[in-house]
């Protein structure tokens, strides 16, 4: 019987959560998409700006862990991106903004960097 190494488990685990956060990531830019489709004050766009929020504390609680593997210099842009988008739509939802497709466009980037 073929037993993997532990080297080879975390590789397979590493792209398995990638995989993982590629779906979430689509799922929320499909809910965006939704969102900017039926307008800033639809149920759509509450459903959206809640996951992409969560989605982007979740990462950032993440990306600020000492063992997150990650360059330091990467870990604080994707920080900062995230920062953005989280204040993106607490302005969409206050009313003072309507741009989903800078959320979008920022969200398919990050989704497209996850090999």
């Amino acid at each position: 019987m073929y037993q993997m190494s532990y080297a080879e488990t975390l590789e397979d685990s590493s792209y398995d959560r990638r995989g993982q956060e590629k779906e979430v990531f689509t799922l929320a830019i499909m809910q965006l998409r939704e969102a900017r489709d039926s307008g800033p004050t639809s149920e759509e766009a509450v459903q959206a700006l809640t996951t992409i929020s969560r989605l982007w504390s979740f990462l950032i609680e993440d990306l600020g862990s000492t063992e997150n593997a990650l360059p330091e210099s990467v870990r604080a842009d994707l920080i900062s991106i995230g920062l953005w988008c989280i204040k993106q739509a607490d302005k969409i939802r206050a009313g003072e903004s309507e741009d989903f497709e800078g959320l979008i466009e920022i969200n398919e980037s990050i989704r497209d960097g996850l090999n």
